[in-house]
């Protein structure tokens, strides 16, 4: 790589930063496209302020638990120590904003992750390590929700659409074979790894494999509540029967790949909920759940993140400074005649 390639590789690092915020933003008009400030306000106004502070409070701790997953995923690689709390916490809520708007989680919140883990002294293969895990986390603690809430929902609640309850049903067999075979692979496979193409991956223990079910199914739980805050106003359901339907519409606009699940989400809501309810109210209460569930961690953790590329560049500029000061000016030697 010559020196011109290097010095231009270098500057798109140093202002990636800018890209991401960028796309952030972009992100942001995305999710809001299709409605009015008008549509938003109102959808907010129709659910009792206090049932706003709880779904708030569920949102700030769901994203908690979802800067849990970097952890565990650096402890997974043995790097725990060398990256400090506000560090993982900063990396770990920004990524899964980014990637809850966005979709594919493994390009948008991966990229965000390898920026900022790179600068951190942690590896690429590392990097890939951590995203590998956390996604089986994500999924374990989904997967568990789905098996758990297909026994929760009365079977005739999507009587009304055949095709949706075949794909929940098979959606039901997938997750229960697939988190009966992770579980398995932890006990048959012990202490032992497996190597995909030059990166080796560690089973992970079956005490591993709980706390990844466990932490994946409080942070289901805690994004369940924020949208069943804004639902119970127009609706009466018990919560078992809501975070079953939730997990499942959520786990099907994952698959769908469709950024945020938009759509796909909102339709599994409409065609479960009975017809007496109001759909509008409903759909307020949707939006209320992506305006405080999606949109406003991005514009918060996304201005955490702005910040700090800010303060790390004028740092550099004061190191380069002082760098600078304390090299001694050495005299330009004479020309002979």
């Amino acid at each position: 790589m010559s020196i011109k390639v290097k010095r231009l590789f270098k500057k798109l690092i140093s202002y990636s930063g800018i890209f991401f915020f960028i796309l952030a933003a972009g992100m942001l008009y995305w999710q809001l496209r299709n409605y009015s400030l008008r549509d938003i306000l109102n959808a907010v106004l129709n659910i009792p302020l206090p049932n706003l502070a709880l779904a708030g409070l569920a949102c700030v701790a769901g994203y908690f638990a979802l800067a849990l997953y970097d952890y565990l995923a650096l402890n997974y690689v043995g790097e725990n120590k060398k990256v400090s709390w506000w560090k993982w916490m900063l990396a770990g809520m920004l990524g899964f904003a980014i990637s809850n708007n966005a979709g594919h989680a493994v390009v948008s919140g991966g990229a965000i992750r390898y920026r900022l883990y790179t600068r951190w002294r942690i590896r690429g293969g590392d990097i890939l390590k951590m995203l590998t895990i956390s996604g089986f986390t994500y999924f374990l603690g989904s997967a568990s929700i789905v098996i758990i809430g297909y026994f929760l929902i009365p079977h005739d609640i999507l009587g009304a659409a055949p095709g949706a309850r075949f794909g929940i049903n098979m959606l039901f067999a997938f997750c229960l074979a697939a988190v009966l075979s992770y579980f398995a692979v932890t006990i048959i496979f012990r202490k032992k790894s497996v190597k995909i193409g030059q990166i080796k991956f560690q089973v992970p223990s079956t005490k591993m494999a709980v706390t990844q079910m466990l932490l994946g199914m409080t942070d289901s739980v805690l994004a369940g509540l924020v949208l069943y805050f804004c639902l119970i106003p127009f609706v009466n359901i018990p919560f078992g029967v809501f975070i079953g339907l939730f997990v499942i519409a959520q786990t099907m606009g994952v698959f769908s790949q469709v950024p945020g699940g938009i759509g796909v989400f909102e339709t599994i809501f409409l065609i479960a909920l009975p017809n007496t309810v109001d759909k509008a109210d409903i759909f307020g209460a949707l939006l209320a759940y992506r305006v405080i569930y999606f949109v406003l961690p991005l514009i918060g953790v996304g201005s955490l993140f702005f910040i700090y590329e800010r303060w790390l560049r004028s740092q550099m500029q004061r190191w380069k400074e002082q760098v600078r000061q304390k090299i001694p000016v050495l005299p330009r030697p004479r020309r002979r005649k």
